[in-house]
C-alpha cells in the first residue's frame, strides 16, 4: 500500500488528499488556523480576488433552507493588491496548497488580478470564477457562453504561469459544452458546480429573505445534481474534474470521485462545522480502509452505470 494512500496530483500539483475548502467558505484560511489542522487538508481555495475592492452585498446574505443554505455575500473582498500586501504572506505559511479565487466582469480584469498575483509568491494556482455577468456585453454570463467563456480562459492562460482551474455553474443547459470550451482554451483543470441561483421568500412581509433578493443555494440539497453535472464534465474532458456541491461526509467525496472527480472541495458544511474539510478527508481515508482500496485514485472514474 502506498505511503499516502490519499495522495493525488492536481493539474501537476501534489496534494495530501484530495479535499480542498471551497473558496468564500474559509476566508484567507489565517482565520480558521485555531480550528483546522491544515496540513491534514490538500488545499484551500481563498474568497474571491477582484481587481478593486467590492464591499458586497446588503444584509442578510444568508438563509438557511431545507437541506442547504442560500447566500447572496456579493463577492466582497479587499482587492488583489490589498490581498497580496495585507494576506498573502501570512497565507503563504499555512501547510497546504493555497488556490487563488479569480473574477471579474471583463476579461481584463481577470488578466489584471492574475497580473498582480503572479509578482507574488505562496500560490499553487488559479480558480476562475466565471459565474460572473460580463458587463462589456449587456450582461452576458461568462459561464452561460462557450464563447466567451473560451474568450476569458484564453486570456487568463496566457497571463498565467501557474495552472488554470476554471469553475463552472450549474446555470447552464449544456455543462459538457462549457467544459469542452474551457479545456480547448488551455484550462488545466474544471472545477463543478457552483450555486444554484435561487430565492427564498418571507411569506409575511412578502419579500426575499435576503437583502440582495435572489442567492445562490449550496449544501446537500443539491448534491444530486451536482453529481450528475460532474459526471457529464468528467466523461466530456481530458483534463481534471474537482467536484463539488453538498459534501458533508467522506462517503459523499468518495462518490464525487467515483462519479469522474479527482479532487472535490467542501463549502456548505464549514458553515456548521469550520473543520469539516480536515474531518471529511480523515472520513475518506478511512473508507479507503474498510472497501480495500489501495489508493484514492482508484475511485476517480470508477462508476459503473446500467446497460
Amino acid at each position: 500500500m502506498p505511503d499516502n494512500p490519499l495522495a493525488v496530483t492536481l493539474c501537476g500539483i501534489p496534494l495530501r488528499n484530495p479535499v480542498i475548502a471551497a473558496s468564500g467558505t474559509c476566508g484567507y484560511g489565517v482565520e480558521f488556523e485555531r480550528l483546522v489542522d491544515w496540513s491534514t487538508v490538500g488545499g484551500l481555495v481563498v474568497k474571491g480576488l477582484s481587481r478593486e475592492p467590492i464591499a458586497g452585498n446588503p444584509p442578510p446574505r444568508l438563509w438557511e433552507t431545507e437541506g442547504g443554505m442560500l447566500n447572496s455575500v456579493g463577492l466582497q473582498n479587499i482587492g488583489v493588491r490589498a490581498f497580496v500586501r495585507e494576506k498573502l504572506p501570512a497565507v503563504r505559511r499555512l501547510d497546504t496548497q493555497v488556490f487563488a479565487n479569480v473574477f471579474g466582469y471583463t476579461e481584463e480584469d481577470y488578466v489584471e488580478v492574475i497580473r498582480a498575483l503572479e509578482e507574488a509568491e505562496g500560490i499553487a494556482g488559479y480558480e476562475l470564477n466565471v459565474s460572473c455577468p460580463n458587463t462589456r456585453h449587456g450582461g452576458i454570463y461568462f459561464s452561460s457562453d462557450p464563447a466567451l467563456l473560451a474568450g476569458v480562459v484564453g486570456s487568463a492562460v496566457k497571463t498565467a504561469t501557474r495552472p488554470v482551474i476554471v469553475k463552472l455553474s450549474p446555470n447552464a443547459g449544456a455543462i459538457a459544452e462549457l467544459a469542452r470550451a474551457a479545456e480547448e482554451s488551455g484550462a488545466a483543470a474544471v472545477s463543478l458546480v457552483n450555486t444554484f441561483r435561487a430565492l427564498a421568500i418571507d411569506p409575511r412581509t412578502r419579500r426575499p429573505r435576503l437583502g440582495a433578493g435572489f442567492g445562490g443555494l449550496s449544501g446537500p440539497a443539491i448534491k444530486p445534481i451536482a453529481l450528475r453535472m460532474v459526471y457529464e464534465a468528467a466523461q466530456a474532458v481530458r483534463i481534471p474534474v474537482v467536484g463539488m456541491g453538498g459534501i458533508a461526509t467522506g462517503e459523499d467525496a468518495a462518490e464525487f470521485l467515483i462519479a469522474g472527480a479527482t479532487a472535490v472541495q467542501v463549502g456548505t458544511a464549514a458553515f456548521w462545522d469550520p473543520a469539516a474539510a480536515a474531518r471529511i478527508a480523515s472520513e475518506l481515508g478511512r473508507f479507503l480502509r474498510e472497501t480495500d482500496c489501495r489508493s484514492v485514485t482508484e475511485l476517480t472514474g470508477s462508476l459503473e452505470l446500467p446497460g
